[in-house]
């Protein structure tokens, strides 16, 4: 066994600011980006009135950010090599202020996507870059804790975002959703431009010049961008059933098998995936996909269960997730301590094995009868398991990576980050649809007339409804009756299709608990990592 360390410039070079008064700015700026992606869904329907555009026509609104964001994520480290990464991070966050600013002011819908695509564009380099930031900036004995204000900002901001939004809507305007990213962005950009800097390495980096890769590039943009457009559109299209998202399919998959092989042989990729054949980096990027689909995921179901089956408001269930947030708000900073003295492998296991319990748990407890405590206590137990991953895998990601390769590194972490995401939203929603059928079918077939529950039910609900004055007697107190029976039926079969969902959640961590073995090992605060 050996230790890797980095170069003699990357090991003494220390920034002339603070490192913390750098890690806030950077998370800032990261925290501004990450809630964009989430914090205009509710705000869809107004988009929609105010621009005389359909409800279906406004979710380019959201697919549009997300398609430029997914294309621009895994070229950023390339392009922070051709820029140097302190002016590419500026250029960034001026796209990305500049673009909210002229979203706000947006007269139709066609102008509005275009300058989504821009906002995500320019957002799409503000993750990666503070990740990478932060790895620079800080040695490695105190990575994890600068991780956990970055995880902090990761996973908190997709909370807020709906919450906020639909505040920010209803009491003002939709256009204000992007307003006020104005002030935030512009105060950041003054901030990079004073205490950031890029270290030596990277100053070498952009001397020696980068080739730019068109065939590359060519790839990677129609490929993520079927990618994205398929996840996000497949379940309103019906999947396969649509000659459309089959086409998305088929491009998705050539433009991305040809990425794949055009890139392992260039000398200078746009996306280094030879990184891959590390089987510790593509476990990493693994857990980080599924660490996407699973936060995602929850944030999906627990709310939507709460509206659509309890008739919850929006705030209502913003509400009842907010306490899961802010268990990790407090926790995020704990693992990042842990980081320092426990291995990471072991921190991964166990947040996975959270996970596993927490999913499992939940299929037990939901129910039509669910109070509020009751929910706000399950969410809590559903983060628990986020809180010891986000940080933990992305220090795994960077064992036995040379420091040149930061960038490329963070890129690929927050594109596989942002890609589970997509698939954890699309897989979930698909889920409960397709399972929702499946149930009211198998429920339906107990309504027999020869079924002596079902006729004691029916004339049970015939003569209240008769009492109770709602219907009058005969037929159309049998039709209120039936179609209340109906009613309870979709609900129970929704229910039964949200513990289904929530079972397959809690495989798919047992599974990555049993992964998490196989990440090589770290020495926690020592400053290096272990090479086997």
């Amino acid at each position: 066994m050996s230790s890797a360390a980095p170069p003699i410039e990357q090991e003494v070079w220390r920034p002339k600011y603070n490192p913390w008064l750098i890690a806030g700015v950077v998370a800032l700026a990261a925290f501004m980006e990450v809630l964009d992606t989430s914090i205009a869904n509710v705000a869809l329907p107004y988009i929609a009135g105010s621009l005389g555009a359909s409800n279906d026509q406004s979710t380019w609104v959201l697919t549009s950010y997300l398609v430029s964001n997914a294309i621009i994520l895994p070229i950023s480290g390339w392009l922070a090599g051709a820029l140097g990464r302190k002016r590419f991070f500026m250029t960034c966050l001026t796209i990305f202020t500049v673009s909210s600013l002229l979203c706000g002011f947006a007269p139709n819908l066609g102008l509005l996507l275009f300058f989504r695509v821009l906002q995500g564009a320019g957002g799409g380099g503000l993750q990666p870059m503070a990740q990478a930031i932060l790895a620079d900036t800080f040695p490695p004995e105190k990575r994890g804790l600068a991780f956990a204000l970055y995880g902090i900002t990761a996973i908190m901001a997709p909370t807020i975002g709906p919450t906020l939004g639909g505040w920010i809507t209803f009491n003002y305007s939709w256009r204000w959703i992007f307003f006020i990213n104005i002030p935030v962005g512009t105060a950041t950009w003054f901030l990079v431009r004073r205490f950031v800097e890029d270290p030596p390495y990277l100053a070498k980096i952009k001397a020696a010049g980068v080739k730019l890769d068109y065939i590359g590039i060519a790839l990677l943009a129609l490929g993520i961008g079927a990618l994205q457009i398929l996840l996000d559109k497949g379940q309103e299209d019906d999947w396969f059933g649509s000659r459309f998202i089959t086409s998305l399919v088929v491009i998705s998959v050539v433009c991305l098998v040809s990425l794949v092989i055009w890139e392992w042989f260039q000398k200078a990729p746009i996306v280094d995936v030879r990184m891959f054949k590390s089987f510790n980096f593509a476990g990493a990027n693994l857990m980080i996909f599924m660490l996407g689909v699973m936060l995602f995921s929850s944030l999906v179901l627990m709310p939507q269960f709460l509206q659509t089956e309890l008739g919850y408001t929006s705030q209502l269930a913003g509400l009842a997730l907010s306490a899961g947030g802010l268990v990790l708000l407090f926790e995020m900073p704990l693992m990042g301590f842990l980081t320092t003295k426990i291995q990471a492998r072991y921190l991964i296991a166990t947040g996975w094995l959270c996970l596993c319990i927490a999913m499992y748990y939940s299929t037990q407890r939901i129910d039509l009868l669910i109070s509020f405590n009751a929910a706000t206590l399950l969410r809590i137990a559903q983060v628990i398991g986020l809180g010891f991953l986000f940080v933990p895998i992305t220090l795994v990601a960077y064992v036995g990576i040379s420091p040149d390769k930061n960038n490329s590194v963070a890129g690929i972490v927050n594109f596989m980050r942002n890609i589970g995401s997509s698939v954890g939203t699309s897989m979930v929603t698909t889920i409960i649809a397709r399972r929702s059928q499946f149930h009211q079918f198998r429920l339906v077939e107990n309504a027999r007339p020869d079924n002596p529950n079902f006729q004691n039910t029916m004339n049970g609900l015939k003569n209240l409804l008769v009492h109770s004055g709602v219907s009058g007697s005969g037929p159309d107190a049998q039709a209120g009756a039936l179609a209340r029976i109906y009613t309870a039926v979709q609900a129970q079969a929704a229910t039964l299709a949200y513990v289904d969902t929530f079972m397959v959640l809690a495989v798919a961590g047992g599974i990555m608990f049993f992964l998490a073995f196989g990440l090589r090992k770290n020495e926690p605060g020592g400053g290096h990592v272990v090479a086997e």
